[in-house]
């Protein structure tokens, strides 16, 4: 089995890597570093959570030991989609740094230019940045690209679903055609199989899994509901979430879970805080110092659910995740495997969830395409709540309901003959039954007379004018000639 020290990395880094407890190299680790220290471009391939970053890290401090950076041209270069896993680069170069006199600058969003400018003028070995930001700091003059002699290019795949692989393009350009690149994907989208075959100079290519499997360690389900009505949908979606966790019991230790919004992100978090759970939203819209705050918070436990949009499904280092929950079905099959890669990390076992309607039928398909296996169907857990219910009682609310009901028609039906005897006890007598037919004549006459309409409106009224009619509309074309 290969260890660390049989890879030719530089004792203050085997010291380090020591320190940190690893002794034996991961698939991807051991197939990459080899060929980086030889100078030699690298096509990485694997899933998330398979120790990636420190395939570049370690050969990076290895060959940067050696010479000295100058202002305003780093020596190496690595590009990550998201500021947390530039972040998490960035701890990792500490770590593995330790005892080097190896520099560094982290060029993020959400943090001042100047402090970054400060950095960069005292010159960098090591700049680990956000495309958008590195372009920035490019186009005001701040900064050369020139003397990159490594570009480590990290979860190429997210960069391209977030939309940067121009800006990729347009970075390469800038630096050195002599420079070594190391490529890093979990999947090989043709257009990220473009950009490698036009960038990389004849790759050592190293897969160690097939592209956009999930991690045996992980047990995956799914939830299939059918809502009451499409305007309950997002409501019974987050009853469903909760019966999940508390389904899980205490086996649910903590748990992001991911939608595919941001505003979804904010309402299911503060829906589980309103159920007294300990949930925390993350997402872009944040601002740097708050996003920070709640991943500390959730790697210390002092947060139990994250809930995340999927700028979090990439570079979050938190080996203990116990479950991840899928509020929504991804858009992009390729995220469903970084999100649930969020749990069952490091040879640990994990679970994850995903809450399905109808509506969500082609995406899912298309994660089962993906991953080429059929993913377990359980039964909703509200539909079994309801069903063990005790039917002797559903029985007797049925019985109760007719047995109103019933009352209710009995007590009309002894009230109507009382109406109908006042009815009998208030007819005219037989005088003035024989006047009524020819009163009735001649009010149905006068009627027809004063009305324009013919009779056909009863009331006396005509439209338009209210309840008042002059006198002269409701006399006869002959009572007007006479008069």
């Amino acid at each position: 089995m290969t260890k660390f020290t049989d890879l030719k990395l530089d004792p203050k880094v085997l010291k380090n890597v020591a320190a940190a407890g690893y002794d034996t190299p991961t698939p991807i680790q051991a197939g990459a570093i080899p060929p980086a220290l030889e100078g030699r471009d690298v096509l990485g391939i694997a899933q998330t959570g398979t120790g990636k970053t420190a395939s570049f890290t370690l050969p990076m401090i290895t060959m940067l030991a050696r010479g000295r950076a100058r202002a305003r041209m780093p020596r190496s270069l690595v590009l990550a989609p998201t500021r947390e896993l530039a972040a998490q680069v960035a701890e990792n170069f500490d770590v593995y740094a330790k005892g080097t006199k190896l520099t560094k600058a982290l060029l993020i969003g959400g943090v001042s230019f100047k402090e970054q400018d400060l950095l960069i003028d005292r010159g960098v070995d090591v700049l680990i940045a956000t495309p958008g930001r590195l372009l920035d700091h490019f186009e005001r003059g701040k900064l050369l690209l020139t003397g990159v002699q490594i570009m480590v290019v990290d979860e190429a795949d997210r960069m391209l679903d977030m939309g940067f692989i121009p800006d990729i393009e347009r970075i390469f350009s800038l630096t050195p055609f002599t420079r070594q690149t190391l490529f890093f994907s979990a999947t090989m989208a043709p257009e990220i199989e473009r950009v490698t075959n036009t960038f990389l100079s004849n790759p050592v290519k190293i897969e160690v899994a097939r592209a956009a499997t999930t991690s045996e360690t992980i047990e995956q389900a799914v939830v299939k509901i059918k809502p009451s009505r499409k305007d309950r949908t997002a409501k019974e979606k987050r009853d469903v979430l909760r019966a999940l966790i508390v389904q899980e019991g205490d086996a649910c230790s903590n748990a992001i879970v991911f939608c595919n919004r941001k505003v979804d992100v904010d309402i299911v978090a503060k829906s589980l805080k309103k159920h007294g759970y300990n949930a925390e939203p993350i997402h872009g819209d944040l601002d740097q110092s708050k996003r920070m705050e709640v991943l500390n918070g959730f790697r210390d436990g002092n947060i139990r659910f994250l809930v995340a949009s999927d700028v979090a499904a990439r570079g979050l280092d938190i080996p203990s995740v116990s479950h991840v929950f899928n509020f929504d079905v991804p858009s992009h099959a390729e995220d469903y495997v970084h999100r649930i890669g969020r749990t069952g990390r490091a040879g640990r076992s994990g679970k994850s969830f995903t809450i399905c309607v109808p509506s969500d039928a082609k995406n899912f398909d298309a994660v089962q395409r993906l991953v080429e296996k059929e993913i377990p169907e359980l039964a909703s857990p509200i539909a079994e709540a309801k069903s063990e219910e005790k039917p002797s009682d559903n029985a007797e609310a049925q019985s109760e309901k007719p047995k109103r009901s019933r009352r209710r028609r009995g007590s009309s039906k002894s009230d109507a003959p009382e109406v109908e005897a006042t009815e009998v006890k208030s007819e005219p007598p037989e005088a003035a039954a024989q006047e009524a037919p020819a009163k009735e004549q001649k009010q149905e006459k006068q009627e027809k007379q004063n009305n324009p309409r013919n009779g056909r409106n009863r009331d006396n009224r005509v439209v338009g004018m209210g309840d008042h009619m002059p006198g002269f509309i409701a006399k006869s074309f002959d009572e007007r000639r006479t008069g």
